[in-house]
């Protein structure tokens, strides 16, 4: 912990200075897919046994499962069983590898909301590609100066052996996904008594960073993705589509956003797709910066790598995503007995809002899941310093691509009760990761006119 707040020290003269902070020397980089795996994680297990050693991954369909590739992907260990129920009662048990945002759901709702513990399974696994890339990219990826955008690298983790928060956020925001993607997915804010209305929208992205024709960031003329979110239901929100080209650098040029108003039927600038503005279909549950974890420029925070830990987080959740709606939606929160947590590795990074600058959010802290880059729990604070919402993220490996990815976002409001669902596939036809029909060409205004008045 010395090394590390030391090294944030030393970053964050580096970001005075306005220079470019330098990758890892090459001593560090060649321990990659040794004594450290291609995405930078230790691969050794735990002392207590508790958290294997990584062997690669689950990187093909697994032999004991039914792939049809219609339906949700099958649990690739339906025979696993609990091994112990975390609630209210025996927390205190848990509480060195209980996170903060699970201690206050427990303490919220003591006679329902539990937390399963399976053992751990570390399925994470990536094309080589990515891993071929990450070697590159431990070498010369860099942060510009300010922090606000990557130079150099490409494809892949952009910092897979870590040294500062900022370089942690930036690895979740540039995580690879594929490149080209289509998606339906449904959405509900629901009310503590269980209620809730679907909103169903088809998404699409070109994720420019994971680009196979890129050889560096400087290549992507600042854009690292494009964007279309066009609702499809209920009738009363039909229609409505935005467009985002998210900068590369916001410092350059900031993010470019447009939305289709079915009502005016005209297409608009929309520049409040971003930072705390209330997020596109979530009543006002979550902010824009929120979608898929976090998203856009970090500028508005000071980030503080904490350190890493074991904490038990949703992992391999499988379950969850092959069961309706109906049943996975309950009061107050999820029906818990489709959920699976294990005890994993998270990289912990503290966000504090920097003077002269607003969000609704004062304090972020944020839980990164090592093998995947990708941020598993979020707690968020209010202008009071009161923990006002928590973020959880429930993380599987789509095996058949391969990738570790999210199957599911869900933002608890720990003071009205309610809660946003987003990103639910379990009802919805299997997500596209080889669109190869998408091309950067697509993404404009006059696309997403045509979109909303079909």
């Amino acid at each position: 912990m010395h090394l590390k707040t030391l090294t944030a020290s030393v970053l964050a003269i580096a970001f005075a200075s306005g220079s470019a902070l330098a990758s890892v020397p090459e001593e560090v980089a060649a321990r990659l897919g040794q004594d450290l795996t291609p995405m930078g994680s230790e691969r050794a297990g735990n002392a207590a046994g508790t958290i294997p050693e990584w062997t690669g991954g689950l990187d093909t369909i697994p032999d004991n499962v039914s792939y049809d590739p219609e339906r949700p992907l099958p649990n690739p260990f339906p025979d696993d069983e609990v091994l112990f129920t975390i609630n209210a009662s025996n927390a205190g048990q848990y509480a060195d590898n209980l996170l903060p945002g699970y201690q206050a759901m427990l303490e919220r709702y003591p006679d329902t909301f539990h937390m399963n513990v399976y053992q751990t399974r570390r399925t994470c696994a990536y094309p080589d590609f990515v891993y071929e890339a990450n070697e590159r990219n431990a070498r010369v990826s860099v942060l510009t100066p300010g922090g606000n955008g990557v130079s150099e690298g490409i494809m892949g983790a952009p910092f897979p052996i870590l040294s500062a928060g900022l370089e942690a956020v930036w690895d979740h925001t540039l995580r690879y996904r594929s490149y080209a993607l289509t998606r339906q997915f449904a959405a509900a804010a629901v009310t503590p008594s269980g209620d809730y209305t679907l909103q169903i929208v088809q998404d699409e992205a070109l994720l420019m960073w994971s680009s196979p024709d890129a050889q560096r960031a400087e290549d992507l003329n600042n854009i690292s993705l494009y964007y279309i979110a066009n609702t499809i239901a209920p009738a009363r929100s039909a229609g409505s589509v935005i467009l985002v080209h998210e900068a590369m650098n916001a410092s350059v040029q900031p993010r470019q956003a447009w939305q289709y108003s079915p009502g005016t039927r005209r297409v608009r600038r929309a520049p409040n797709i971003a930072y705390d503005n209330p997020g596109t279909n979530s009543d006002g549950l979550s902010t824009s910066d929120s979608f898929d974890g976090y998203n856009g420029a970090p500028d508005r925070y000071d980030w503080r790598l904490v350190g890493k830990s074991e904490d038990y987080i949703a992992f391999n959740t499988y379950d969850a995503q092959n069961v309706p709606y109906d049943e996975l939606l309950g009061p107050g929160h999820l029906n818990q007995d489709h959920v699976r947590y294990e005890l994993q590795r998270v990289w912990t990074v503290e966000a504090t809002l920097r003077p002269n600058t607003r969000h609704v959010y004062s304090r972020r802290v944020m839980h990164f899941q090592e093998d995947s880059n990708g941020l598993s729990l979020a707690e968020m604070y209010d202008s009071r310093g009161e923990l006002w919402r928590v973020q959880e993220l429930h993380t599987l490996q789509y095996y058949h691509v391969p990738l570790c990815g999210s199957g599911g976002e869900f933002v608890y409001d720990l003071q009205n009760g309610r809660y946003l669902a987003l990103a639910l596939r379990n009802e919805e036809p299997p997500v596209d990761y080889f669109a190869e029909e998408l091309t950067p060409d697509r993404y404009t205004p006059a696309v997403i006119r045509r979109l909303g008045t079909r």
